[in-house]
């Protein structure tokens, strides 16, 4: 039977110039890495891994099992990283699969972890005492092993904790230790064709420090072999040296010429300006709700295709909240659940803890990068918001991740016809970006894939005069956040002609203004390798 390995797939908050995939050390999880992610996320995909036997659930059958499942969970292209016995693990699947993973990484491991015929490492001895300890009581074992990566180290009662909170199941680390006694993957690395770093820690506790030198003597006759000794840190250099790990990570892979060319100026510029858009709603936050009545209109239709009340649902996330104004309704609806209000202006959730009260839950995030665990949200509600976000894969592989299974997202959005009039009206001036692009929905659903079910509706608003929806637009927070944006108005020329083009729109005494607006429902899919974000 396939072993099936727990994903979690967190997309580049950046542009993404390579795909990480990270395993950890024995007794541990994959929120080891956790402390990397801000450093790593801006320019990578970064996919982590729980390992069976080496503290992740399930049976893993034997090391060579277990690689070759790391071998199906890794993108193609992918750049495999491993601490202490994960990096075993990872360089048996680099050597299975050498044309899919492109570089190798280890942290703070011993490709043969036992000391024998001369090379470095932990006595046999100690590590059957250590198997022995573990038959008899898993979790103190691996209290002991915390405390041994912790001795002598800066802050040693803190790391002990850090450790502990990244604990993996106890009772399914047995076959790590077998592992731990027999691998010796020296050989593995001798014969890889790609790039490899191997990371050591100057205080480790657990490695030697003749390993440095033993393993670039292993490795010297391979140019693209590189042994680095870090003066700071223990074995526990993850959580210890999170910043300057994923510096030597990313500056070996520009060395190897293995991180993608990043965006020319054209395409970085046509982003969205998420400062701007925070800092713009923030300001609108005391006059919205009474200018949004579009806003409102489209949210209480989203309220309508809510699923029925069930008491499974207990935490609603009200995502891009505003000013919590459809809290109330979220509550009455599922009075059982826990509400978060979460967005990414600071002024609209100060506004919502006073116009909506302390016990709701309000949280400043950025729906890209959620600030949110896995497996912790059964419904989310959106209305009128994702169309800030300009990177769809990131925002659904966020929504895949934070949802439990069976979990659903309901939300509205504007598509690219939003405002036609307007645009068609300044391009008849200049060719500048005056009106902010949304995305069509053949982007949403590409990204979201068969998870995602749309619907597309037009609204059409009516004003006497174009002041009137400037003023509108004005009040919502809703202004030109493209970040090739023209400063000001255009000059009082430009607007003049501009308004002359919009007038060419009058029907029946009235202006138009188009929105578009897309519905969706977004469920949480099960996939191979039970992959929490994809």
């Amino acid at each position: 039977m396939q072993l099936e390995l727990t994903v979690e797939r967190l997309c580049a908050s950046g542009e993404a110039r390579t795909e990480l995939v990270l395993l950890h050390g024995w007794g541990s999880s994959r929120a080891c890495w956790r402390p990397l992610l801000k450093a790593l996320r801006p320019w990578a995909n970064v996919s982590l891994l729980d390992l069976p036997g080496l503290g992740g659930e399930g049976n893993p059958g034997d090391a060579a099992t277990l690689a070759r499942a790391v071998v199906d969970a890794c993108p193609d292209g992918a750049v495999l990283v491993g601490w202490s016995l994960g990096g075993q693990i990872a360089s048996l699947a680099a050597a299975l699969a050498p044309e899919q993973i492109r570089a190798l990484v280890t942290v703070a491991s011993n490709p043969h972890f036992t000391a024998a015929d001369g090379w470095p490492g932990v006595p046999a001895a100690n590590l059957q005492q250590m198997a022995s300890a573990h038959k008899t009581n898993p979790a103190r074992s691996l209290e002991r092993f915390e405390a041994l990566q912790a001795l002598g180290q800066p802050a040693a009662a803190g790391l002990r904790r850090h450790l502990a909170a990244c604990r993996g199941n106890a009772a399914a680390c047995a076959s790590g230790l077998e592992w731990l006694a027999r691998l010796d993957t020296r050989a593995v690395l001798a014969g890889l064709a790609q790039p490899q770093l191997h990371l050591l820690a100057g205080r480790d506790s657990l490695l030697p420090a003749e390993l440095a030198a033993a393993l670039a003597a292993q490795l010297q006759s391979l140019p693209g072999a590189v042994v680095r000794s870090l003066h700071e840190g223990g074995h526990a250099l993850p959580l210890q040296c999170p910043q300057l790990v994923a510096a030597e990570l990313e500056a070996f892979l520009q060395q190897q010429n293995l991180l993608a060319a990043g965006d020319a100026a054209g395409d970085a510029g046509v982003r969205l300006d998420k400062g701007a858009i925070a800092a713009s709603f923030s300001r609108a936050a005391s006059t919205y709700d009474s200018v949004a009545a579009l806003q409102r209109e489209v949210g209480e239709r989203l309220l309508l295709r809510l699923p029925p009340a069930k008491d499974s649902v207990a935490t609603v996330l009200d995502l891009g909240c505003g000013t919590g104004y459809f809290q109330p309704a979220l509550s009455q609806r599922y009075p059982a659940a826990h509400y978060i209000g979460l967005d990414l202006a600071s002024g609209m959730l100060d506004y919502a803890r006073s116009a909506r009260g302390t016990d709701a839950r309000w949280v400043a995030g950025d729906a890209e990068q959620l600030p949110l665990a896995a497996d912790s949200v059964d419904l989310v509600f959106s209305s009128l918001a994702i169309q800030w976000c300009q990177r769809p894969a990131a925002l659904f592989a966020e929504l895949q991740r934070v949802l439990r299974p069976g979990g659903l997202c309901l939300f509205s959005t504007l598509g690219p016809a939003t405002l036609q009039e307007l645009r068609s009206a300044w391009a008849a001036v200049d060719s500048g970006r005056h009106v902010n692009d949304f995305l069509p929905a053949a982007a949403l659903e590409q990204a979201a894939g068969p998870a995602l079910h749309l619907e597309r509706e037009l609204l059409g608003l009516g004003y006497a005069r174009l002041r009137q929806l400037f003023d509108e637009l004005k009040g919502i927070g809703a202004h030109n956040v493209h970040s090739q944006r023209p400063a000001g108005l255009g000059g009082r020329r430009a607007l003049a002609g501009m308004m002359a083009a919009y007038e060419g729109f009058r029907s029946e005494g009235l202006l138009p203004a188009t929105y578009e607006v897309f519905y969706g429902v977004f469920s949480k899919r099960g996939a191979g390798h039970r992959e929490q974000a994809a």
